[in-house]
């Protein structure tokens, strides 16, 4: 009878078991493991490594292309933040709006999210490549006649379109949906007020999209400390390491370099970055919620 008391109370517990075991098994440990190995000189290849402490941090502190990498990372995630908040915002106010073809255009902007990031960037490599330039050929014009893949600064013009580019999709989609969640009695009362669209957007609507926004921030920040395939597929990290993210830094080391401790060491760090800067903008973002 006793065990039976407990087993009802917590039954529920028991949906969780498997979940938790595979969170554990995928997530966590592989974690520990990475940040024990961030302290050996592992090369991947054997069972041999000898353990170095915090050798390789110290490494990081003086690492020209981990510097670089950062710097790039950093300039990535800020435009794309900028950017999917922004247009995201502005192009879910238009498709809110009572205008023709509104079923439309919702699709279509949405349909890049559907996209493999991977395909996208091939794509979008071959128009960088002979696309653009050929137009620029046809038209005399100048900065389109050499790939814009072939300059520092053109690619990372390049990767910053690309991943905005498909990146834009579901903020516009998240953003859509806090607007037709707000009471249209709030609205209309405003409007007869004789607030302007401005006004209504900062007084009214901002407000109500704060959690919005605060999910893609979070979604915005990861896809830029963690962007990988796309780069990759773009510009492989080039010209002369110019867009190599922190991600495609570690892939470097462990699969060209065999560093893999020392790969570790870089993700472990990228891991703590994502995390304060997630943990102090749901705090903050907190205090703004209605």
């Amino acid at each position: 009878m006793k065990l039976r008391k407990v087993f009802n109370k917590y039954w529920g517990w028991t949906f969780l078991i498997i979940p938790m075991i595979l969170q554990a098994v995928f997530f966590y440990f592989p974690m520990a493991q990475g940040a024990f190995y961030s302290l050996t000189d592992w090369t991947g290849l054997t069972y041999n490594f000898h353990f170095v402490g915090l050798n390789n941090y110290k490494i990081l502190a003086t690492d020209g292309k981990f510097l670089s990498a950062i710097g790039f990372t950093l300039i990535l995630t800020l435009c794309l933040i900028i950017g999917e908040i922004g247009i995201g915002l502005w192009v879910a106010r238009a498709l809110n709006s009572k205008i023709k073809g509104r079923t439309f255009f919702r699709a279509w902007f949405f349909f890049p999210a559907v996209l493999s990031g991977l395909t996208v960037s091939l794509i979008f490599k071959q128009v960088f490549n002979y696309g653009l330039p050929a137009i620029g050929n046809a038209l005399n014009i100048d900065f389109l006649k050499v790939s814009l893949l072939g300059t520092s600064a053109g690619a990372v013009f390049s990767v910053i379109f690309v991943l905005l580019w498909q990146g834009v999709a579901m903020p516009i989609i998240i953003f859509l949906s806090g607007l037709q969640s707000i009471p249209t009695e709030i609205i209309e009362a405003a409007e007869i007020d004789g607030a302007s669209s401005r006004q209504i957007f900062w007084r009214v609507e901002l407000p109500y999209l704060l959690p919005s926004i605060s999910m893609v921030f979070i979604l915005a920040l990861k896809a830029g400390l963690t962007a990988f395939d796309q780069i990759f597929a773009l510009t492989s990290g080039g010209p002369n390491d110019a867009t190599t993210s922190l991600g495609l830094l570690v892939y470097n080391y462990a699969f060209k370099n065999n560093q893999y401790g020392y790969a570790n060491a870089i993700a472990l760090v990228l891991f703590v970055i994502i995390g304060l800067i997630s943990v102090l903008q749901i705090k903050l973002s907190r205090r703004f919620e209605i």
